[in-house]
């Protein structure tokens, strides 16, 4: 058996790392393991902020650093304490949701506070999944911009998520930065933010080049990711813009795709 060839195993975490009830199947925790074992740290880089993130890390004892909130947040998970953390100028905020209004009109918005406990905010009309993540509705929209936040959630009345990522970066794509990061998950982050952003900020923690890291994910926000890491790895289920710039395809999130490909690396 040949040395495993990544010292970074970089993945997502909805739609890639978790199934769909949020767990991490025992296959996968296995490979993860194997990897490690092998020479190859594992780090999550996902677009959920960390009090989203952190019960999972838990529930993985994982004790690294995790990039969250699309890159803005980068978070020791054994120390409990934020790295480093970008928040999105509220003015710059304000400003782009008011032109993308006046673009394609009233939008539903939701909002994620700094910190390590900022809170998820949800207005009128937002769309949310049901689940274990929580949230605070709001009805003032003020409340919105009252403290430091990494991001805003956006989501139209008819246009799809590809309609409203496409118009809202062709209306304040000078302003600000907007990324497809799930269903009904269209977000405004900084200008310059992505994953890759957060990605190379720990991996020079970790003395990591991207020659050295292999990545997963299944949304466009993943492009980013794929385009700094060496080796980039769709899962079935990805949106056709990510699988486009992918080196390979595996299986779903259902279906161990993740394992499937460490796998095969460990046994080459």
């Amino acid at each position: 058996m040949s040395a495993f060839p990544y010292r970074l195993v970089a993945t997502d975490l909805d739609g890639t790392l978790l199934r769909a009830d949020e767990s991490v199947s025992v296959r996968t925790r296995d490979a993860l393991k194997a990897a490690a074992a092998a020479g190859a740290a594992h780090i999550i880089v996902t677009g959920r902020g960390v009090p989203w993130t952190r019960p999972i890390l838990d529930d993985l004892g994982y004790e690294g650093i995790a990039v969250c909130g699309q890159g803005a947040q980068v978070y020791h998970a054994g120390e409990r304490r934020l790295l480093t953390s970008l928040t999105l100028d509220r003015k710059l905020g304000a400003l782009a949701m008011a032109k993308l209004e006046a673009e394609v009109g009233p939008l539903a918005l939701a909002a994620s506070r700094d910190g390590l406990d900022g809170e998820v905010l949800v207005g009128p009309g937002y769309r949310h999944q049901d689940g274990p993540l929580p949230y605070v509705p709001f009805e003032d929209p003020a409340a919105v911009w009252a403290e430091p936040l990494t991001k805003l959630y956006i989501q139209h009345p008819t246009l799809s998520d590809d309609e409203l990522t496409r118009v809202a970066r062709q209306t304040v794509g000078g302003l600000v930065d907007v990324v497809l990061a799930g269903p009904d998950i269209v977000e405004i982050v900084p200008l310059g933010l992505s994953k890759a952003t957060g990605l190379s900020l720990a991996a020079r923690r970790l003395k990591v080049k991207p020659v050295d890291t292999i990545a997963f994910g299944d949304m466009p926000n993943d492009i980013p990711m794929f385009g700094w890491a060496a080796h980039g790895v769709a899962m079935a289920n990805a949106h056709q813009e990510l699988k486009a710039v992918s080196h390979e395809v595996t299986g779903s999130n259902e279906e161990d795709g993740i394992a499937t490909v460490l796998e095969r690396l460990l046994d080459a």
